[in-house]
């Protein structure tokens, strides 16, 4: 496991225990079971949704993509506030609004 994965475990301290699961070239973040966010190339992003988006929009962070073919695929995850790293409280708010994203998203896919 890379340092960086073993550094979001102090990060998200106060959010809860979260669990990594190595997917293709990185990372799944889970809080509870649920996918919470995505490591890739040691950049952490952010699980989101209609709800959240325009908190990561506001602060003109990217959206997690990638190449398929010739496809862009866009998927409903932001990269991580900076700000984070620093202040764990800030961190779980924004772990906390990944979590109900992901809450969101699947009691949308059950009906």
């Amino acid at each position: 496991m890379s340092e960086f994965i073993d550094y979001l475990h102090e990060v998200f301290e106060l959010a809860g225990p979260i669990t990594t699961r190595r997917m293709f070239n990185g990372h799944t973040l889970y809080l509870d079971g649920l996918p919470v966010g995505i490591v890739y190339q040691d950049t952490l992003y952010l699980k989101a949704d209609a709800e959240t988006r325009p908190a990561f929009e506001a602060l003109q962070l990217p959206q997690f993509t990638y190449r398929k073919k010739d496809k862009t695929i866009a998927l409903p995850y932001f990269q991580a506030p900076e700000d984070i790293f620093d202040d764990r409280h800030e961190a779980a708010v924004w772990l906390k609004r990944a979590f109900e994203a992901s809450l969101r998203s699947k009691a949308k896919n059950k009906h």
